[in-house]
């Protein structure tokens, strides 16, 4: 597809001022130069176009909000003076998989104050002797190139907004996980409460079902007490009429 095409299908009905990010990769560029960008493109701060025949940047636009610029798999193999001026607030630029061969080619650079991150993989430039301590001596406003510092500290995966963004993020998702963890805690207490209160439901029926039984066998425990008492009784009566009875048949 061409640039043009590809440019107006990103659009999506947007005005170019209102757009931040655009990403243009693998589309072609006929003539390998960057066609239908403008300086209508005023908020622009990302801008991606990786494979797309690129033999020259002459053609890119004033983008003074531009912030990163990927521009890795093309064909460039200098002019990279029109970054300076066109691009002044620039913090990363991607030219890996280009033609840069020497240091000086890169010298322009210099005049991006704000360049924080350069990666010339896959670039011959990466061949030379003593290559990293070159550049960065070239360009001491870097931090990190091809990925690492002066320390062979790893980069992190994105600009420093990007990275206030995603640790911000990062904190909201844990506050997330832990507002999740103590809900589920909750959950837990919940139902362990409602299967203790379940059991000792149980236990009391199971109680108060002793104790009726119990007081049941204690009323009949009295009941044949009481009836072994009035049988004492009855038998006592009886022997005392027995007396009597002997005596009024000795008299007769």
């Amino acid at each position: 597809m061409e640039m043009k095409k590809r440019l107006t299908l990103e659009l999506r009905n947007k005005k170019p001022g209102e757009v931040k990010e655009l990403v243009l990769d693998n589309c072609r560029s006929d003539d390998g130069k960057v066609v239908g960008l403008s300086s209508d493109f005023e908020n622009l701060e990302f801008l991606s176009m990786i494979n797309v025949n690129l033999l020259s940047i002459s053609n890119l636009p004033k983008l003074t909000k531009l912030r990163k610029l990927e521009l890795s798999d093309n064909r460039i193999s200098g002019g990279l003076e029109v970054l300076a001026e066109k691009t002044s607030n620039l913090t990363h630029l991607n030219l890996s998989g280009n033609k840069i061969k020497d240091i000086n080619t890169l010298e322009p650079l210099k005049k991006l104050p704000h360049l924080r991150s350069l990666d010339l993989f896959n670039c011959e430039v990466t061949t030379l002797i003593n290559y990293r301590e070159s550049i960065f001596a070239l360009l001491p406003q870097l931090t990190y190139l091809d990925g690492f510092d002066t320390n062979d500290k790893e980069a992190p995966d994105s600009d420093p907004e990007g990275d206030g963004m995603e640790d911000e993020y990062d904190e909201n998702g844990e506050e997330g996980e832990e507002d999740e963890d103590d809900e589920e805690e909750e959950l837990d207490e919940e139902e362990d409460e409602d299967e203790l209160d379940g059991e000792e439901e149980e236990d009391g029926v199971d109680y108060e079902d002793d104790e009726d039984e119990d007081e049941g066998e204690d009323e009949d425990d009295e009941e044949d007490l009481q009836q072994g008492e009035k049988r004492k009784r009855d038998l006592e009566d009886e022997g005392e009429d027995d007396p009597d009875e002997e005596e009024d048949e000795e008299d007769d």
